[in-house]
């Protein structure tokens, strides 16, 4: 768990930074449309994509294992951007103290329930769901 979240801190971190400061370059209005666009393709990608399975590690050591796993695979990942794009919007502190939070739960959740879970829902209708929420969120930037 530490390992995974010292690996969101510093990849979801940066982005936040990054995000946060690009709003002294690009006007805020043409942010938001930006982000919109990026919401929807995300959610696309996402109700086309046909991955979703995940592999299995040998790791022994699970503080490695999980900080290796993150620090790799997160770098780019729809959350990463997504914290990214909130930080453009808002308060960068808040968005970071989200993130990590919303992270540290959902890592609870996937380490405690995940073998439970994974036998019980189907991995293809949540990343349709979560496909569809990432479409309206990008709707929503352009309407509000």
């Amino acid at each position: 768990m530490i390992g995974a979240i010292l690996a969101f801190v510093i990849v979801d971190g940066i982005a936040i930074i990054a995000g946060s400061w690009i709003t002294s370059i690009v006007p805020v209005d043409y942010l938001k449309i930006i982000s919109a666009i990026v919401f929807i393709i995300i959610g696309i990608f996402m109700l086309i994509s046909k991955d979703g399975e995940e592999k299995e590690t040998t790791q022994k050591n699970p503080f490695i294992a999980a900080f290796l796993l993150i620090m790799l695979t997160e770098w780019g990942d729809k959350t990463q951007i997504a914290a990214a794009i909130f930080a453009t919007q808002y308060d960068a502190i808040f968005v970071f103290i989200g993130t990590i939070t919303a992270l540290l739960i959902l890592s609870l959740i996937a380490i405690f329930f995940g073998k439970v879970i994974s036998t019980r829902l189907n991995k293809k209708i949540v990343n349709k769901i979560a496909g569809i929420i990432f479409i309206i969120l990008g709707i929503t930037f352009i309407i509000l």
